[in-house]
C-alpha cells in the first residue's frame, strides 16, 4: 500500500473512531450506537457483511445489530448462538469456520473470509463479539484486526455504558417506587431548601400536591402547628455535616381532623461537605399522641365519673344521718331518688368496665333465645323518655317484623347506649327515630338523631374503645367513651354488623343487623 494510499486509509480510520466517539457522549441508543460502529468497521476492513453479538443474563449469544444481513441468516445464527458461550473456545479457527458455514448457508453468497473479536470491558468480562465476513481468497490481516480491536474497544465501552445506564435507571425506578410507595411522608428538598419531591403519603397528610409543592420553600409546603424539637425548614442556618434533625408538629386542614406527625431530617453532603439534599420523612404519630393522651383523659375521666357517684352517694348519706336535723317525707324521698340514680349510673359504669375487660380477653358470653327487638327497643325507650322533655322518641318497626337470635338484655344494652348517645349529642332536642326493617336474612335495626352528627374523619373510630368524638360536648357530657366499643363488639358477637350515617349539625343514624330467628 503506497504512503498515500495508508494516509488516506488511516484518516478514514481516525474520522471514523472520532464519529463513533462523538455518538458514544451523544444520547444514541445502545442498537444505533452498536449499527454505527459496525458499519463504520464493515466498511474500513471491506467486510460484506457482519454482526455484533451480545451476552444475555444467562451467558448466552444474541443478535444485537447486524450490516448486509438477510433476514435468514438471523434465523439461522439465532439457534446457534444460543447455544454457545462467549468463552475461549468460541473464538478458535475451526469454531469460526463453522460459524462462517452458517452465514455463507443462509445468505447464499460466496463467503470465503471472517474476522471476529470479542468484546472484552475494563474487569475483562466478555460481553459479546463483533464479526465480520467477506468474499475472495485475500485473508483479513494482522491490520485488519488490529483496527478492528479499535473498533471492538467502543463497541465494548458502549455496552458498558448502555449497562451502566440501564443499571442507573432499574436504580432509580426501584428508589422513585420505595418513596413513592412508603407508608411515612417523604420530601426531598435542594440545599436551598425547597422541595424537588414529595411522594403520595406526603400530599395525603398534608393535602398539597406534588406539582404545588415543586419549587416552593418546605416551610410553604410544609405548616405546622405546635411544633417542638427541631425544624429544619423553620431554621434560618444550614444543617451543619452529619447532623439528623427531629421533631413534631401538628398538621391542621380545614375540614380535617388533626394530624400529629414526627419529622426526620436527613441532609447528605458530598466529600466536600457541600449540602447536595435534605431527605425529610414524615410518620404519623396522631394514634400514639391520642394514646398518651387517652391514658390521662381515662384515668381523669374514670377518677371523675367514679369520684361523682360516690361523693353524691356519701354526702346524701350523711345527710340523712344527721342528729340535728328532723327531715319531711318529701325531703327523705328525694334524697333517696337521688341517691338510687346515683348507684344505677356507678353500677352502668362499673359494669361496662367489666364489660369492656370481658370483650378483650374474649370472654363475653350470650344467652340466645328469639327475640323481639320492637319490644327492646320500646322498653329501652321508656325509661330515656321520662329523663328529657327535649326529645321525642318516635318507633317505626313494621307489625310483621320477624324476630332475631339474639342476647335480649345484651341487645337492650345496645338500644340504651345508642339511644343515650342520641339524647346526649342533640342538646338542642328534636326527634329520635328508632326502628327497624326485615331483609332475606338479617334484621336491621336503627336509632336516628337531629343533633350535632360525627365529623367525617372521626367516623371510623367512634366504635374505638374509649374514644369520644372532638366537640365541645365531650366536655359537658358523661362518659368514658365506652358505649360504642360495647355496642359494636356485643353486635357482633352475635355474628351481626355495625356502620352509620351521620353528617355535621345534621345528625346521625346507628345501623346494626341481626340474624333472623328461623
Amino acid at each position: 500500500m503506497s504512503l498515500s494510499l495508508f494516509s488516506s486509509y488511516r484518516q478514514r480510520q481516525l474520522e471514523a473512531l472520532l464519529e463513533i466517539s462523538r455518538a458514544l457522549t451523544s444520547r444514541l441508543d445502545l442498537p444505533s450506537l452498536l449499527r454505527t460502529i459496525l458499519s463504520y468497521a464493515a466498511e474500513i476492513v471491506g467486510g460484506e457483511v457482519g454482526y455484533i453479538a451480545l451476552t444475555t443474563p444467562q451467558g448466552q449469544l444474541r443478535l444485537a445489530t447486524g450490516y448486509g444481513l438477510p433476514s435468514k441468516v438471523y434465523n439461522a445464527l439465532a439457534p446457534y448462538l444460543a447455544q454457545r458461550k462467549a468463552d475461549g473456545d468460541f473464538w478458535n479457527e475451526a469454531e469460526l469456520r463453522r460459524h462462517l458455514g452458517i452465514v455463507r448457508e443462509a445468505s447464499r453468497l460466496p463467503l470465503e473470509q471472517v474476522i471476529a473479536l470479542p468484546l472484552v470491558i475494563e474487569d475483562e468480562e466478555v460481553v459479546g463479539g463483533i464479526f465480520l465476513f467477506r468474499s475472495g481468497p485475500a485473508a483479513f490481516t494482522a491490520g485488519d484486526r488490529s483496527l478492528l480491536r479499535d473498533f471492538a474497544d467502543q463497541a465494548a465501552i458502549a455496552v458498558r455504558n448502555a449497562r451502566q445506564m440501564e443499571q442507573l435507571r432499574a436504580e432509580k425506578a426501584r428508589v422513585e417506587a420505595i418513596i413513592e410507595n412508603s407508608p411515612n411522608g417523604v420530601m426531598i428538598l435542594d440545599p436551598n431548601l425547597k422541595v424537588l419531591i414529595v411522594n403520595r403519603a406526603f400530599s395525603k397528610l398534608t393535602g398539597v400536591s406534588p406539582q404545588a409543592a415543586r419549587g416552593r420553600p418546605c416551610s410553604e409546603v410544609l405548616k405546622l402547628e405546635n411544633t417542638t424539637g427541631d425544624h429544619l425548614c423553620l431554621s434560618a442556618a444550614p444543617p451543619p455535616p452529619t447532623s439528623v434533625w427531629y421533631g413534631e408538629g401538628d398538621i391542621v386542614r380545614p375540614g380535617y381532623k388533626r394530624v400529629t406527625v414526627g419529622i426526620n431530617y436527613y441532609p447528605l453532603f458530598d466529600r466536600n461537605g457541600h449540602l447536595l439534599n435534605v431527605i425529610a420523612t414524615l410518620t404519623d404519630i396522631t394514634r400514639f399522641r391520642e394514646a398518651e393522651e387517652l391514658k390521662s383523659t381515662f384515668i381523669s375521666v374514670i377518677s371523675h365519673e367514679l369520684k361523682t357517684p360516690v361523693s353524691l352517694i356519701k354526702g346524701y348519706a350523711s345527710t340523712l344521718t344527721r342528729q340535728d336535723a328532723n327531715w319531711s317525707p318529701e325531703m327523705v324521698n328525694e334524697i333517696g331518688r337521688v341517691i338510687e340514680e346515683e348507684s344505677d349510673r356507678l353500677n352502668h359504669l362499673i359494669n361496662n368496665l367489666l364489660d369492656a375487660s370481658r370483650i378483650q380477653a374474649g370472654a363475653l358470653e350470650l344467652d340466645i333465645d328469639d327475640v323481639s327487638l320492637a319490644h327492646v327497643a320500646r322498653t329501652a325507650s321508656e325509661r330515656f323518655q321520662t329523663q328529657t322533655e327535649a326529645h321525642q322518641i318516635e318507633f317505626d318497626f313494621p307489625p310483621d317484623l320477624p324476630l332475631v337470635r339474639a342476647d335480649e338484655r345484651r341487645i337492650r344494652q345496645v338500644f340504651d347506649n345508642l339511644i343515650s348517645n342520641a339524647i346526649k349529642y342533640s342538646p338542642e332536642g328534636g326527634v329520635i327515630r328508632v326502628g327497624a326493617w326485615a331483609e332475606e336474612d338479617r334484621v336491621v335495626a336503627y336509632v336516628a338523631d337531629q343533633g350535632v352528627g360525627i365529623p367525617l374523619d372521626e367516623q371510623d373510630s367512634v366504635f374505638d374503645r374509649f374514644y369520644r368524638v372532638d366537640s365541645s360536648l365531650r366536655r359537658s357530657t358523661q362518659g368514658v367513651g365506652l358505649g360504642l366499643f360495647l355496642v359494636k363488639a356485643i353486635v357482633e358477637a352475635h355474628g351481626g354488623e355495625v356502620w352509620l350515617r351521620s353528617q355535621p349539625q345534621k345528625g346521625t343514624t346507628f345501623f346494626f343487623a341481626l340474624p333472623r330467628a328461623e
